[in-house]
This record gives structure tokens, sequence and C-alpha cells, in this order.
């Protein structure tokens, strides 16, 4: 298994952190039959080793009225991938972005406000591309499965 480097009691952490990331270390500790203080040391050192990368609040932009989320594959000329790469890096309306197998191809998320506004993300920001040798949108219509990190 891919958690080879993990001790046991890592492993309790991680999945406990998993179901809930806001669970107290105290909680933890109760639950693993470790200290409160054995468990921050524990987290920090799993923090530090870049195991854990962050904490965050995840929002599921289909539950606000209006919210468009769409996905983008765009496949550039050799020499354009890196300056691609930088100018949808800028745009807050870029949620991911993501290298992928092909030549040159980029797997890239979009969440805007309205279809007005992932419009103007298309023509100001995507349909400028230097270099793009092809590119697909599609509009996410429903989420059906969406897991966030590393489930255990």
């Amino acid at each position: 298994m891919f958690l080879e480097g993990l001790d046991a009691l890592d492993q309790k952490i991680v999945r406990l952190l998993i179901e809930n990331a806001r669970i107290s270390y105290s909680d933890i500790g109760q639950k693993i039959g470790i200290s409160r203080v054995a468990v921050k040391a524990r987290i920090q050192a799993l923090e530090e080793r870049g195991i854990i990368e962050e904490y965050t609040t995840i929002i599921n932009p289909q539950k606000i009225s209006g919210a468009v989320s769409c996905y983008f594959e765009i496949e550039t000329q050799p020499g354009s991938l890196a300056q691609v790469t930088e100018i949808l890096e800028q745009d807050e309306t870029i949620t991911q972005i993501y290298r992928v197998t092909g030549k040159n191809k980029l797997h890239v998320h979009a969440v805007s406000a309205s279809s007005e506004d992932m419009e103007k993300l298309i023509q100001e920001v995507i349909d400028p591309l230097p270099g793009v040798v092809s590119c697909s949108c599609n509009i996410i219509l429903s989420r059906i499965k969406d897991i966030k990190g590393l489930r255990l």
C-alpha cells in the first residue's frame, strides 16, 4: 500500500483528519490512545514532511445560484506550454491545472459566477492563448462523485 512510509499511529491520524480536518488533537488522542501533545507533534511532522499539504473548506459551486463549472482540455505547441500555463495560473477563475498524458496537454478546471463570466473567460483568456493546437470545453451539469484529496 502507498502508506508504507507511515507507521500505524500516523496512518490512524491521517484517516481521522480525512474524515474531519477540524477534529481536535485531544479527540484524535482519545481515539488512538496517545496524548494531545503527541498528536500535535505527529501532525506537525507530517506537515513538515509535506505529507499533509493543507486544510481547506470545499465549496460546491453548483449549490450557489448561477455558478458555472467547466473543464477545458487544451493542447499547445511544444514551445507554448509553459507560457500558457503561466497565463492560466494568473486567472482566479481557473481553479485547477493538470499536465496530462499526451504531447503538451493540459486539463484545466474553472468556476465562474455565471455563464456570462465563463464566456468572458473563454473570450478573454482561453481563446487568445498562444500556440493552442486544440481546446475543448465541457460544462459540468451535476456532481456525481467528487473526492477531494486522498481517501484511504
